[in-house]
């Protein structure tokens, strides 16, 4: 899974310093850049001066474990999404850390593939929310433009329909829209209607 579709940064929070060289390796092979920590409190200072698209975090490290961490980074870098790692931790301790915010656990040990699957995952997820945004935001500049109603309109042939709709919907007077099967005059004259 090379990281070809945009170069992302990802933070390895990890007290182990095996683990971390082997993630910081096997990320890095893949395309991503890649910073670590040794623990929670050091992850909160690098993420003081930087922003990272993904946390990979251990649960259980010496000073600020993996679910304090999270408590902290949420509060003050919300935009990361973390996938949390433990070889010790509980079904309990998984399930407060995803109601924390955490977008997936994986348990050590773990293959290198499971990594990058729930990478891949991730980055699915978030190309799916800029989409969204980016989709919600198209709709509501058409329909500040081009909107009547229900009815949101691209082409300039219905735009000049929308804008005689508009401006005849606030009188009072009898209408009469012709044109042919299935293009939506039932539609159009509910909106006249209403408005």
């Amino acid at each position: 899974m090379k990281n070809e579709e945009f170069r992302c940064s990802i933070l390895v929070v990890d007290d182990e310093e095996n683990m971390r060289h082997m993630l910081c390796d096997m990320l890095g092979e893949e395309g991503f850049c890649v910073n670590s920590a040794s623990n929670g409190m050091e992850a909160l200072s690098i993420l003081d001066g930087n922003s990272f698209d993904f946390i990979l975090c251990d649960i259980k490290m010496p000073g600020m474990d993996g679910i304090a961490f999270l408590k902290h980074k949420d509060e003050k870098f919300p935009d990361s999404t973390v996938i949390m790692m433990s070889a010790y931790a509980t079904m309990d301790t998984a399930i407060e850390a995803l109601k924390l915010g955490a977008y997936d656990f994986i348990s050590k040990p773990f293959k290198p593939d499971e990594v990058l699957l729930a990478l891949k995952k991730a980055m699915e997820r978030e190309r799916l929310k800029k989409e969204n945004i980016r989709l919600r935001r198209q709709i509501a500049d058409m329909e500040k433009s081009y909107a009547f109603g229900s009815i949101i309109a691209k082409s300039r042939a219905m735009r000049s329909v929308v804008e005689l709709a508009s401006k005849v919907a606030g009188y009072d007077t009898t209408v009469l829209i012709t044109g042919e099967s299935g293009t939506g005059k039932e539609v159009l004259a509910k909106e006249v209607i209403i408005q």
